[in-house]
C-alpha cells in the first residue's frame, strides 16, 4: 500500500524537448517548455522542474509557452506571443508551489480563466475539478462570490481549483482556508492573505495578473489540437461566444408545416441576466451538458452525458443532492452524508434529516425560478420538460431543431409560462 501512495507523491521526470516548433504551411510557431525553480517538497532544496506528471502519475507531461510566430489562417488572426496566461506563470507568480503542480492543476486553472473571461463586470469565482466547474457565482465581494460558488456544490469543490477575478482579501481567504483546495488563483493577493492561505502547505497559490485583462481573450482564437490514438491530429479553431449582451439572443420562433410558433412570454431583465450568466458558464463545461443557474450562481451542473434528457435529469439530481447537503452543513456543520450515517447509527436525530429531505423536495433543490441552459438544441421537448417540471422560469438553447416547435409549446403550456431564447450557436466542448 505504501508503494501505491508513493506514486502520487513522486515528481516524474519528463523527456520532452526544451522547445517545440510547429509549422503551418509557410508559417512557423516556436514554443518553449516551462519549468519553475521551486523548493523540493521533501528536502526544501531548490529544484527546476516543469509539470509534476500528466493526467495520471505514470504519464510524463510538459507545458509549452508560445514565444515566437504570428499565425494567420484565412481571415483569422490567432493569439500571438506575449499573451500568456497559465503557460507564462513564473516563479514569482507561483507564490506557494505546494505539491508540485501537475497537468490537471494547470488545465483546471486554464478553464477557470476561460469561464471568468466572460464574467468580468463584477466579482466572480469559479471552482473546478476534472476540467469542469463545480460551482460558479457572482458576488458583491470576492468572499461572497466564493461562498456562493462553494455552497453550490461543496462536495465536488473538495480538492478543486479556485479562480477569482478580483484581488483576494482577508475575508475571502478566511473562508477559503476552511476548505481543502488544490489551487487558489487570483490577479493579486492583499497584504496578509498569503499568510492565511499558506497555513495549508500543500496548497498551490498562484498569481495570474492578466486576469485583469481577461476580457480581451473573449474574441481571441487559439489553435485547438486533438490527438488520436493512431498518432493522427485533428486541428480546429477555438470557439468564440457570440453572446455579449441580451440583444445578441435570438427570439425563440420557428415554422413547422407552414405554422409559425413563438414564445408567449418575453424575458424580464432579471431573467436576461441569468441567461447571460448561464450561457457564459456553459462555455467551460464538457458537452453534452445542461445546467441550471439562479441569481448569478450555478444550481445544478450536468456534464458529459450522451443524451439531453439524461443530462438534464442528472443536473436535477445533483441540484437536490447539493441543496440538501448545503442545508445540513449550514445547520449542523457537517455534510449530509455524515449526518445520515450517524443518524442510522443512532448518534443523530433522524427527524432532522427528514426535515431537510422534506424542505429539499418542497423547494425542488433550489431549482424553482432558475434558468435552464443547454449547450445544444433540444431534439424533442422531453429535455425541456425535465426543467419545466422543476419550476424553471427561463430556457437558453441554440435552437435549430426540426422540432423546436415542441419545445416552444412546452414553454407556453407551462404554468406559469416559461420564457426561452436561442443563442444561434452550439457550445460543444469535447
Amino acid at each position: 500500500m505504501a508503494d501505491l501512495k508513493k506514486m502520487y507523491k513522486t515528481i516524474m521526470d519528463d523527456h520532452f524537448p526544451d522547445s517545440m516548433t510547429i509549422q503551418f504551411g509557410d508559417q512557423t510557431l516556436v514554443y518553449r517548455k516551462r519549468a519553475w525553480k521551486i523548493p523540493d517538497e521533501k528536502t526544501g532544496d531548490i529544484i527546476e522542474k516543469g509539470l509534476r506528471y500528466g493526467e495520471n502519475p505514470d504519464q510524463e507531461a510538459a507545458m509549452y509557452e508560445l514565444i515566437n510566430g504570428n499565425l494567420l489562417l484565412g481571415n483569422c488572426q490567432f493569439i500571438n506571443p506575449g499573451n500568456g496566461l497559465v503557460s507564462s506563470i513564473t516563479e514569482e507568480d507561483m507564490i506557494q508551489a505546494g505539491k508540485h503542480p501537475g497537468k490537471t492543476n494547470m488545465t483546471d486553472l486554464d478553464n477557470g480563466l476561460n469561464i471568468l473571461k466572460f464574467l468580468g463586470d463584477r466579482p466572480a469565482a469559479a471552482i473546478l475539478k476534472h476540467n469542469n466547474p463545480c460551482g460558479v457565482a457572482y458576488g458583491a465581494t470576492v468572499a461572497e462570490a466564493y461562498d456562493r460558488a462553494n455552497m453550490a456544490d461543496r462536495i465536488a469543490a473538495f480538492g478543486g481549483c479556485l479562480v477569482v477575478n478580483r484581488p483576494m482579501d482577508k475575508a475571502a481567504a478566511e473562508l477559503v482556508s476552511e476548505n481543502y483546495l488544490e489551487v487558489v488563483a487570483a490577479p493579486d493577493f492583499e497584504p496578509g492573505v498569503v499568510d492565511i492561505l499558506a497555513k495549508r502547505k500543500n496548497l498551490r497559490i498562484v498569481r495570474v495578473a492578466k486576469i485583469n485583462d481577461l476580457e480581451k481573450f473573449r474574441s481571441s482564437r487559439f489553435v485547438d489540437f486533438k490527438c488520436l490514438i493512431d498518432g493522427g491530429i485533428i486541428v480546429q479553431q477555438s470557439p468564440v461566444n457570440r453572446i455579449r449582451t441580451k440583444d445578441d439572443f435570438l427570439p425563440a420562433t420557428t415554422v413547422y408545416k407552414g405554422q409559425e410558433f413563438s414564445i408567449d412570454r418575453q424575458p424580464t431583465e432579471e431573467e436576461y441576466a441569468d441567461m447571460l450568466f448561464g450561457w457564459n458558464v456553459e462555455q467551460g463545461i464538457t458537452s453534452n451538458s445542461v445546467i441550471y443557474v439562479k441569481d448569478g450562481c450555478t444550481v445544478g451542473i450536468g456534464t458529459g452525458e450522451q443524451d439531453r434528457v439524461g443530462v438534464a435529469e442528472i443536473a436535477v439530481f445533483k441540484a437536490y443532492t447539493k441543496y440538501a447537503d448545503a442545508l445540513c452543513f449550514r445547520q449542523f456543520g457537517i455534510p449530509y452524508k455524515t449526518y445520515e450515517l450517524e443518524a442510522r447509527q443512532g448518534k443523530r436525530d433522524i427527524a432532522a434529516l427528514k426535515e431537510i429531505d422534506t424542505r429539499t423536495e418542497r423547494e425542488k433543490g433550489g431549482l424553482i425560478g432558475s434558468t435552464m441552459v443547454s449547450d445544444a438544441f433540444f431534439p424533442f421537448r422531453d429535455g425541456a420538460d425535465v426543467g419545466i417540471r422543476q419550476g424553471v422560469r427561463a430556457i437558453v438553447q441554440p435552437g435549430g431543431s426540426e422540432r423546436d416547435f415542441e419545445t416552444i409549446q412546452a414553454c407556453n403550456e407551462a404554468s406559469p409560462k416559461v420564457t426561452m431564447v436561442y443563442t444561434g450557436q452550439r457550445a460543444f466542448r469535447h
